[in-house]
């Protein structure tokens, strides 16, 4: 676990000098990203002072360290660390990585006043990566999540005045905006609201407002009916204002709550896009669970959908998840060298080595025409369609033409005693539902660029630019999309296909 070393004539780590020592907070390490980060600390800084870790306890796991050994240690992200040096990484967990019972939006984390001064106290940095990321969230939920947990990180700097908050969000703030998208406060494409002469936005009467329709909306409805509500306000209010669901709503929010509470603190705001398999480390192609391109992906390879909206010629902005945990060590790095300053940075591709929607097809296409059999768990079979994208207005012309007939069509059959459903209807349904969610991503009409971020990776100098590259540029989307992505999608992320027979059910019977 020892840090790479370069043969340049520089030989020394900026981050690794700064980050000796320092104990460090991190929030959401059951999530793909978290997991990154946490993966990348041990392996690249070993003298870092502590790790500590926020996890919520569950009925299985009551406490952090039992939940943090059962699903977070064993996870496949740490095998280069068990393969380099098993008894190294088991004794760095034992020493330096310390679990907190505890959840983000509960007020001072749900723990005593004592406890949560010592942590405070005990502290460096704070890495907050917890978040709600599922773009049909209700309201609440992701109000909760995205923005209000927020003044507890807020409170936490509080009671430690050189604290470094790093603030994961998403470049998605930007909403419906729409042109070249920079490192800085973003203006809403919507309705307005008011602006400090700081440059962020006030949005205490805009969080009050919300609070009070959730509340009606909870007055008027229950159960399945009041979940469906509460997904509806949200994404009626985040249309509203200037975005095109809750999750980069609520995210939005919570930039604008942690530039304000934290004013003459240190701040920084890291926005990636969408994240995706890693380039490099800890393994190429690692990645867990289906991320936004994925599931789009899936539905074409289980020939679930050959159609979607979308403009071949705008950027789809993939940024691969080891290129976002080296820019937030980069940043949090920065932040406890210079406290004191807010700064934004983005992890992004399309303003340095943009890939256009439809090459992305292309390469998914060629690989499933050339290579299908490769990925056992990802194509049951060579795809027999190829996958379109078209205008937006086309493409509910044709699926709304398209439905109706078929809808009448199964009505029919059901009424002659057929109770499955068409699959043809299945899988319109299976196309209009994914073009609901990701369609507004599949269309951009704006590019982001990170200039502040690459300027950042040259302040830092050559050996930190080996050890924690940012650089999109060193991606080869031909390679990582078709050798690596659907590789480590394929062995990562999705179970083996479970095929059912007659013969298999009988021999089950007869053991029995």
């Amino acid at each position: 676990m020892a840090a790479q070393q370069l043969s340049s004539g520089e030989t020394t780590s900026k981050v690794l000098e700064q980050l000796r020592g320092k104990h460090v907070l991190i929030t959401g390490t059951t999530g793909f990203l978290g997991k990154v980060v946490l993966e990348k600390l041990i392996r690249a800084v070993p003298e870092i002072g502590g790790i500590h870790l926020l996890i919520r306890g569950n009925k299985r796991h009551p406490d952090a360290r039992g939940r943090f050994l059962e699903e977070i240690a064993t996870s496949s992200v740490f095998e280069r660390l068990r393969h380099d040096d098993n008894e190294a990484f088991e004794n760095f967990i034992e020493e330096r990585v310390h679990c907190i019972t505890g959840e983000v939006t509960e007020p001072m984390f749900g723990l005593s006043d004592e406890a949560f001064e010592a942590l405070a106290g005990n502290l460096d940095a704070i890495i907050n990566s917890a978040a709600s990321v599922n773009f049909r969230e209700e309201l609440d939920k992701a109000l909760s999540i995205n923005t209000l947990c927020l003044y507890n990180i807020a409170e936490l700097a509080f009671r430690n005045s050189e604290l470094a908050v790093i603030q994961v969000s998403t470049c998605y703030v930007n909403g419906k905006n729409a042109g070249n998208v920079g490192e800085a406060v973003i203006k809403p494409a919507g309705a307005d609201i008011p602006q400090s002469d700081d440059g962020y936005f006030e949005i205490e009467e805009l969080v009050r407002l919300l609070e009070d329709k959730i509340a009606d909306v909870r007055s008027r409805y229950s159960g399945s009916a009041l979940e469906k509500k509460l997904v509806d306000l949200g994404i009626r209010e985040a249309n509203h204002y200037g975005w095109s669901d809750t999750y980069t709503f609520t995210k939005w929010l919570g930039e604008q709550l942690l530039m304000k509470a934290l004013s003459g603190r240190s701040l920084t705001i890291l926005r990636p896009s969408i994240i995706e398999s890693a380039l490099d480390e800890p393994a190429p192609g690692w990645i867990e669970g289906v991320k936004v391109a994925d599931a789009i992906i899936l539905a074409y390879a289980r020939e679930k959908v050959t159609l979607f909206p979308g403009k071949r010629s705008s950027i789809i902005d993939v940024i691969p998840v080891d290129l976002v945990a080296n820019s937030i060590i980069l940043s949090l790095a920065e932040a406890m060298a210079e406290p004191g300053k807010h700064r934004i940075y983005q992890s992004c591709s399309g303003g340095t080595n943009p890939i256009r929607l439809g090459e992305f097809i292309d390469h998914i296409m060629a690989e499933a025409r050339e290579n299908y059999d490769r990925y056992d768990h990802l194509f049951y079979r060579q795809p027999s369609k190829p996958f379109f994208a078209v205008d937006r207005k086309l493409f509910d012309l044709v699926v709304s033409g398209a439905r109706l007939p078929l809808s009448i069509t199964d009505r029919m059959l059901k009424m002659l005693g057929n109770s499955r459903e068409l699959k043809i209807l299945r899988n319109l349904d299976t196309t209009r539902s994914l073009a609901t969610i990701f369609g507004f991503y599949t269309a951009p009409d704006y590019v982001f660029h990170n200039d502040r971020l690459q300027a950042l990776a040259r302040r830092m100098g050559s050996v930190d630019q080996a050890l924690f590259p940012v650089d999109a540029k060193a991606i080869d989307w031909r390679s990582y999309l078709r050798d690596t992505h659907l590789a480590g999608l394929n062995r990562y992320a999705l179970k083996k296909r479970k095929v059912y027979s007659l013969r298999s059910a009988k021999v089950r019977k007869a053991a029995a």
